[in-house]
This record gives C-alpha cells, structure tokens and sequence, in this order.
C-alpha cells in the first residue's frame, strides 16, 4: 500500500514537473533518469558479484571468540560460532542480494510478472551459490553475465525507455517481500546442504576443482 501511493506520488510530482520543459528536454530528462538507473543497476552488480560469488562471504572468524578450555566445550562452541557465522549471518546476507538484485529486476524488466522474476532471482542466486562450492572463478562469471544478460535483453524492449514504465513498477516491489520467508528459509536449507557436502568432501580430503584441474 506505501510502495503502491508512493509510485502514484512520484508518478504525478514526475509529470506535473517534466510538463514544464518542452518536448525535447522531457525527452532528454526521461533518457537521463533511465541511464541513472542503468548505471545504479551496473554498480550494485559490479561492487556485489564479488562477493556473492565466494564460498565464504564474510570473514567475521567469530572462532576467534572461542576462549572455551575443555575439549568438548571448545567442539560445541565451535560449532554454535560455526552455526551463527554460516548458517545464520550468511543466507541473510545473501538474502539482501537476492532482494536488491528482485526490484532492479522489477524496475528494469516489462511484461514479466513478479512471480515469475522471483522465481528468475532466486534460481540464479541458487546457482551462483552452488557454482561457488566448486569454483569461485566461474560463479563469478556467473554471478556478473547473467544479471547483465537480463539487463542487455530489457534494453531490447521498446517500453524500456519509459520513466513513467519504471515509476509504475514502483508498486510491485511489495510482492518481493510477501514470499520472504519462503526465500530465506530456501536459501537457509541450501547453505546447510551446502556445508554438510563441504564437510563430507573434507572429511574424505575430496577436492573438486583440483580433481578436475588434475584430469586436464
């Protein structure tokens, strides 16, 4: 209901204020503000690809809070700073991406329903999450040519040069956040199926990529 009053709100202040410029500066503020948001599109992507592509996000390395002395209580220590760092912090943190990168999918895209972008959002984010179990090099190309992609394709669309299009979209951004339990609680269960596999090809001292760098 804000979002949808807001996009009203900004919609009329935005006609009642390109109204007073001629027809070639309404053209000129209109293709402005659109390159504006390509650009905010691009450095979101280029500054988190990065980072959403590692295995290890964060280097929070709560362990070295672990002041624990008895064997058994430095294991279950660990395991709960292990618990808060990657099971927790984490799939939030990556969460925010997923949210980000849903309302510029919105913002930019025409003719796609919602669900169908979250369902697109959360699938890449999903891959690029799995890819950086086995390497971090290509989830980063990953992680980078999609989003860019989706973005090259919704410049194709005579519609996209619309701020009146984008301002309107402003509304559907509350659908992102209906689902979000349904989503988080996803990106949880992936992280821990995730560390469970990474533990196993650990405890066997199986290495993927250098197994397959080993073949070549």
């Amino acid at each position: 209901m804000v979002f949808s009053e807001a996009g009203n709100i900004l919609l009329d202040a935005y006609l009642t204020v390109i109204g007073f410029f001629p027809p070639i500066a309404q053209k000129f503020i209109s293709f402005f503000l659109i390159a504006l948001l390509i650009v905010l599109y691009a450095i979101f992507i280029w500054k988190f690809y990065k980072s959403i592509a590692k295995k290890n996000l964060i280097g929070l390395d709560l362990s070295r809070y672990n002041k624990a002395k008895h064997p058994v209580l430095v294991k279950l220590v660990a395991a709960g700073l292990y618990f808060i760092e990657y099971i927790l912090i984490l799939p939030f943190l990556i969460f925010l991406w997923f949210a980000f990168f849903t309302v510029f999918l919105i913002l930019l895209t025409e003719n796609i329903k919602t669900e169908t972008l979250l369902i697109l959002s959360g699938t890449t984010i999903a891959a690029i999450r799995m890819i950086a179990y086995y390497s971090e090099d290509l989830s980063k190309d990953v992680a980078k040519l999609i989003p860019f992609t989706l973005m090259a394709t919704s410049l194709l669309n005579p519609n996209f040069f619309s701020v009146e299009r984008v301002l309107g979209h402003i509304q559907k951004i509350p659908l992102v956040f209906e689902d979000v339990l349904f989503y988080l609680i996803f990106i949880i269960i992936l992280e821990i199926i995730l560390r469970a596999f990474e533990l196993i090809f650990s405890f066997f001292s199986v290495n993927p990529v250098k197994k397959r760098n080993d073949e070549e």
